[in-house]
């Protein structure tokens, strides 16, 4: 590790952390004007709201890191121009691509940082702030929520569940199980309740029908080899953001949903838009630089920061929406603004490397 690198990284971070402080207090502030007034009306306790607030700060953090990043760059090397560290480092046969990469690595570790809170702390932390914000302020009872009318296929079956409660048990359950060729029915299954395991599903008092022998006979306890997880399905119906799930739990919903032949084109959309939103701050690195190489005006080169992060994300939103819709490949609706951004930082700073060669 070589001295300018440590040098750059601590006075990146020497500007990024007290700026990152300022943007959790305007977050948080902004919220809870917000939400002041629902606060009040459902006479919840200050203890109650501070710890709404808390477990919402990492994602918080997850959420502003991207800029925040941009922001303490920019200011760092527009620092170093007008302090002429810049032309000293040129001067001794340092190159601006070597500041460049030294930004990079930062923006590698700092693009670490916010997917271990977007995934760890901050996915635990939603759902808690989720879960105070209904229970306690709305009302609601989300643990005692039944899902009603659920269809999914399961390898050779087609199930219906008329009820699916909290606990993975429900009633009215319905299966039917296709020939390999699936033109015909093997076996009809009515019941009048179930208990689903993570192996197999137990169907209680079972009404058994076989087409081909035209015979039924009743089943006190019958396993089908059903491999579907209930909680896919209250993860999704519950009205549960994707952002909430973390990107394992996200892709074997994903997995399941899409083997119950259900449409999981927004879901691959959020999962590909988690990495990417993190890939955004290495991102960056290449535009911030990119930004002082033109011009290294402090209260310019902010200004087009600013300028910048609004056109990224409101590419960055435009292209999940499409994405979610179908419109665009779940891929390139997530990337398409990390694209547009890279090509168009390194169509400045190609140059300017090559020049100073």
């Amino acid at each position: 590790m070589s001295l300018l690198f440590r040098y750059l990284t601590k006075n990146n971070a020497y500007i990024l952390l007290p700026t990152l402080g300022v943007g959790i207090g305007l977050y948080i502030l902004t919220d809870l004007f917000e939400r002041l007034d629902n606060f009040i009306e459902a006479d919840v306790p200050v203890s109650m709201i501070a710890t709404y607030f808390l477990v919402k700060m990492p994602l918080v953090i997850s959420q502003i890191l991207p800029v925040i990043f941009l922001l303490s760059t920019v200011i760092q090397l527009c620092i170093m121009a007008r302090s002429r560290e810049l032309t000293a480092l040129q001067a001794g046969g340092i190159s601006l691509g070597i500041v460049a990469r030294s930004m990079i690595l930062c923006g590698i570790f700092w693009s670490g940082v916010q997917l271990g809170f977007s995934e760890y702390l901050g996915v635990t932390g939603e759902r808690e702030s989720a879960r105070i914000w209904q229970e306690e302020v709305r009302k609601r009872n989300l643990a005692a929520t039944v899902l009603k009318d659920v269809w999914f296929a399961d390898g050779s079956w087609i199930v219906s569940l008329g009820t699916l409660s909290p606990d993975a048990t429900g009633t009215q359950l319905s299966a039917y199980q296709l020939s390999p060729d699936g033109k015909s029915l093997t076996e009809i299954v009515n019941a009048p309740t179930f208990s689903a395991r993570e192996s197999h599903w137990q169907i209680f008092n079972a009404q058994v029908y076989t087409p081909s022998t035209y015979t039924q006979e009743t089943v006190p306890v019958l396993e089908l080899p059903l491999q579907q997880d209930p909680e896919t399905f209250r993860l999704v119906s519950s009205g549960t953001k994707p952002q909430q799930l973390p990107l394992w739990q996200l892709g074997t919903a994903i997995e399941q949903l899409s083997s119950s032949g259900s449409n999981v084109e927004s879901l691959r959309t959020a999962w590909h838009a988690k990495i990417a939103y993190a890939a955004s701050i290495l991102i960056m690195a290449f535009v911030a630089t990119a930004i002082v190489s033109w011009k290294d005006n402090i209260y310019i080169a902010v200004t087009l920061a600013l300028v910048c992060t609004f056109l990224y994300y409101a590419l960055y939103t435009l292209g999940t929406s499409l994405g979610q819709r179908g419109i665009l490949h779940p891929f390139l609706a997530a990337w398409g603004a990390n694209i547009i951004a890279i090509l168009c930082a390194m169509g400045r700073l190609i140059p300017v490397v090559m020049k100073h060669k």
